[in-house]
């Protein structure tokens, strides 16, 4: 005579999932992005932005870091000239303004923003962490961020087109 085995039923089926486990509730596909398609839009916009200002930004610390180290220059708007390039001992009782320390400084804040923007859209993308290093690093080596940002610009794109069921968030 064949058994009749009784089914095994999974304790966390159909179960609003515990705070912090990674479930979604009962009824309710957990969601592919952390935010609207207007939000992740908008957040991708501003990364482009950023993408673009930081990697210019680092091309001006390039050259100004050429100025300096190779040629023992540093590089100042004003006192005498419209742009100088001075030795580092004239550079301070010049006049003007030393564009090598102000280039220095507008790319560490624009890369601070940069970072911001990045994690931003990570967060709302809900991508691997990898891709957020990956990312950050565009604004680390010279030229890279303009090919970064055009490849996640691209894979930003391509995922929104393959995930429209995700548009409204409330």
């Amino acid at each position: 005579m064949p058994t009749v085995t009784e089914p095994v039923l999974d304790p966390t089926a159909g179960t609003a999932g515990r705070a912090g486990d990674g479930r979604a509730p009962a009824g309710k596909p957990k969601r592919r992005f952390g935010g609207t398609h207007a939000q992740i839009r908008s957040s991708l916009r501003f990364y482009k932005v950023l993408a673009y200002a930081t990697g210019i930004m680092l091309l001006l610390v390039v050259v100004e870091m050429v100025a300096k180290y190779g040629f023992g220059s540093e590089i100042v708007a004003g006192g005498g000239a419209v742009l100088q390039f001075l030795p580092e001992v004239v550079a301070e009782t010049a006049g003007g303004v030393n564009l090598s320390t102000a280039v220095l400084i507008v790319h560490g804040w624009l890369y601070v923003v940069y970072l911001i923007a990045d994690f931003r859209l990570w967060q709302l993308m809900r991508w691997p962490f990898g891709r957020f290093v990956l990312i950050a690093l565009g604004g680390v080596v010279p030229l890279l961020s303009f090919f970064v940002e055009k490849r996640v610009h691209r894979q930003a794109e391509e995922d929104l087109a393959a995930h429209p069921e995700a548009a409204p968030r409330y």
